[in-house]
């Protein structure tokens, strides 16, 4: 085995203590080591599409109540100040801090190359604290284009802005959403001294790359699941008959084994919710999925619904 290697086994022992599969263990309760020493929460709380003060303000506190203390966002999702002032009013509520809750923010795709470090410091000033825990290069490429040939320079100097902004205390951990492979190696290749820690993509049983995951696996990026049950309006996982036949016979919501799949194999997810039942449920995952079933899981023909980066250059 391999130090990489072995550094992954010992983090997700770390993550899940006597077991991979962590039954004994609480889905709030389970964690990521990454390599800063930070622990980061397995289950987090998504916000993509959810706006507006009100609701972002009942959410986050239905997430709380039911113990999510990761809270996922992103520039473009537009409610990054709504975030804030919630978390200003609710963590005195259940009686945490700051330093109790973990927030992900990304870099915008308009704001890749030398503004990313200015859009980081705009990302925590709307959130309304000194600092965030992870800051992700939303997408690989600039303005959504494919084409443009000046991609690969933007994501460079994305990263060594950002690999500032962890130097100045404003990042405790970096990451990359929607990397493949190859974008992965460009930026091993010439880090500017910090490795990214979270490759944030699509992963759900209808679509999950196993080269992927090897190769993150291989050095030692956490890979988080965004789309988990399918996609905003895509009811094609949750209503998969295969899905809904092992549902029923554990006992639980298709959601809830879409969710636990991933999690039972050491991937971070951030599934999303408006209704507090729901919310509650998408944490709820305290069982174990047999093994036949996880194979059944993971045997679906390849079927992709979020943005697709495998043409951006």
């Amino acid at each position: 085995m391999s130090t990489k290697s072995f550094l992954f086994v010992f983090l997700t022992f770390v993550a899940f203590g006597s077991g991979i599969m962590g039954d004994e263990i609480l889905a709030k309760n389970m964690n990521f080591k990454l390599a800063s020493g930070d622990l980061m929460p397995l289950v987090g709380f998504g916000t993509y599409q959810i706006r507006g003060t009100e609701l972002i303000r009942d959410v986050l506190d239905y997430a709380l109540a039911a113990g999510y203390r990761l809270i996922d966002t992103a520039k473009v999702y537009r409610n990054e100040e709504d975030i804030g002032k919630a978390l200003k009013e609710l963590l005195p509520k259940y009686n945490l801090t700051r330093q109790d809750i973990w927030i992900t923010t990304k870099l915008s795709p308009d704001d890749q190359g030398e503004i990313a470090y200015d859009s980081l410091k705009e990302s925590i000033k709307k959130l309304d604290c000194d600092y965030v825990d992870l800051y992700l290069i939303h997408w690989p490429g600039s303005k959504m284009e494919s084409a443009n040939p000046n991609n690969s320079r933007l994501r460079d100097e994305s990263w060594k802005q950002m690999t500032k902004g962890v130097k100045d205390g404003l990042a405790r951990n970096i990451g990359v959403s929607n990397y493949l492979v190859r974008h992965l190696k460009e930026l091993l290749a010439n880090d500017h001294g910090v490795k990214p820690a979270v490759n944030q993509v699509e992963w759900h049983p209808h679509y999950h790359p196993q080269s992927l995951l090897d190769f993150c696996r291989q050095e030692n990026i956490l890979l988080q699941a965004y789309s988990s049950l399918g996609g905003t309006g895509n009811l094609n996982l949750i209503k998969d008959p295969k899905v809904k036949v092992i549902a029923e016979k554990l006992k639980r919501t298709p959601a809830q084994v879409l969710l636990k799949w991933a999690l039972q194999q050491n991937i971070a997810i951030i599934p999303k919710a408006r209704s507090e039942s729901h919310v509650i449920e998408n944490i709820d995952l305290n069982f174990t999925i047999p093994a036949e079933d996880m194979d059944i899981l993971s045997s679906f023909s390849p079927e992709k619904y979020a943005w697709d980066p495998s043409n951006i250059a």
